[in-house]
């Protein structure tokens, strides 16, 4: 059985409600590779949204990871592999 994964989609719906929503997260925009910043959030935002993931999820973003992860894409990868270590 394939271990759990989070999407896109609902990192975005978590970073609406955690970060408050931001014009830059548009439909259709690619925003895998953009930085946290240039799509309005700031780590106070990113604080909140790894306390969301905790919750829903029940995964533990170490804080260096927090901090490294500057992209959605980096931040799936991370979420998602703490997913498939615990499965």
């Amino acid at each position: 059985m394939a271990a759990p994964q989070i999407t896109l989609a609902e990192l975005v719906d978590v970073l609406r409600s955690s970060g408050g929503d931001s014009a830059e997260l548009t439909e259709g925009r690619e925003i895998l590779d953009t930085d946290f910043t240039e799509l309005g959030y700031d780590s106070v935002a990113l604080l909140e949204t790894a306390g969301e993931i905790e919750r829903r999820w029940s995964v533990l973003l170490p804080e260096e990871a927090i901090v490294e992860a500057r992209t959605p894409r980096l931040w799936l990868d991370q979420v998602n592999r703490s997913l498939a270590d615990r499965a």
